[in-house]
């Protein structure tokens, strides 16, 4: 909820001492008792707890009979974290957060991610009906994916990933094979198939398929 102003006088606006009205705080007693001054605490609040409380009651009354906001986790199985989506939304998440998320887990450094992607994630959630997306892969650092194919792994010489254009993800409880199917179908791009592994990578690339393990 947003913060309230409360208006105050113009300052360069000079009233006449005759004109003021009373002012019941300057009239009051120096010096007031406990009770009073809750007394008049309660008073000073009583109208702004009225309007709250009626504000509320108008939300209340919108929402009857409405399910409650569905949400979607997204989980970066790597850093251990979860951004909470509204499954729903039209809207995305500010990009600087996306980026921030889908960091490469090895350096710990973000990049500009291309747009097309988180949507994605989001859009499979509604497809499947799931409440949580586990990313397996999102930006990875040069010296990390170089790193990997040292060590054997499979992963491109130019992998998107390096450059923020691919995601790898899976829908726990969703047939993987249903979920490269669909992938497949958006034709945003390229789209691995990874059985053994049990995931999907999605690139913003010319479009083109293939099997991992």
């Amino acid at each position: 909820m947003a913060d309230k102003t409360i208006p105050v006088s113009d300052p360069a606006v000079v009233v006449p001492a005759s004109l003021e009205a009373p002012n019941p705080i300057q009239e009051a007693p120096a010096f007031l008792s406990k009770k009073d001054s809750r007394l008049k605490e309660k008073a000073e609040s009583l109208p702004l707890s009225v309007a709250s409380k009626k504000l509320w009651q108008k939300k209340l009354r919108k929402r009857v009979g409405k399910h409650p906001t569905r949400i979607v986790n997204i989980y970066n199985k790597w850093t251990l974290e979860f951004l909470p989506l509204n499954a729903w939304s039209r809207g995305k998440p500010p990009k600087e957060i996306t980026d921030e998320f889908l960091r490469c887990h090895f350096t710990n450094h973000p990049t500009d991610m291309d747009p097309r992607l988180f949507p994605v994630l989001l859009q499979a959630a509604q497809k499947f009906k799931v409440r949580r997306v586990d990313v397996v892969s999102g930006f990875r650092d040069p010296k990390y994916n170089l790193s990997l194919r040292k060590k054997g792994r499979q992963v491109a010489r130019n992998s998107k990933h390096t450059l923020g254009h691919a995601v790898d993800f899976r829908l726990p409880g969703i047939d993987i094979d249903l979920l490269h199917e669909w992938a497949r179908s958006l034709k945003l791009g390229g789209v691995g198939f990874y059985k053994h592994s049990r995931f999907i990578h999605v690139d913003v690339g010319h479009i083109r398929f293939w099997n991992g393990t």
